[in-house]
């Protein structure tokens, strides 16, 4: 049961990536799709999709460590795969409103 929501959360993260990679979805992204339309102007929707779309494959591959500790019933895999979604979510942010990367 568990390596069925395991599965379908990294499916879905993957979708996501997918969408976000071809610049669409951009209404998903939380903080932009209630920004200003004078902030929205300042911001290149372009790049902003593809540093997320980027994110969702990076929390993928984090979320498929958790489900491997499912598969080899080991809780130190399920420990590793929650830190790393953990850094991985902290440090995509960071990255992503660091050195104008999405900014016109």
């Amino acid at each position: 049961m568990l390596l069925a929501i395991h599965g379908a959360v990294v499916g879905a993260l993957v979708l996501l990536g997918i969408i976000f990679l071809k610049g669409k979805g951009s209404f998903l992204i939380a903080g932009y799709n209630t920004a200003s339309k004078t902030e929205k102007e300042k911001i290149d929707e372009k790049k902003l999709c593809t540093c997320v779309g980027m994110l969702m494959f990076a929390l993928a591959g984090c979320f498929f460590i958790v489900m491997l500790s499912d598969i080899f019933h080991k809780m130190w895999i399920l420990w590793l795969g929650l830190g790393l979604v953990f850094a991985v979510s902290i440090g995509g942010i960071i990255y992503i409103n660091t050195r104008d990367r999405i900014k016109k």
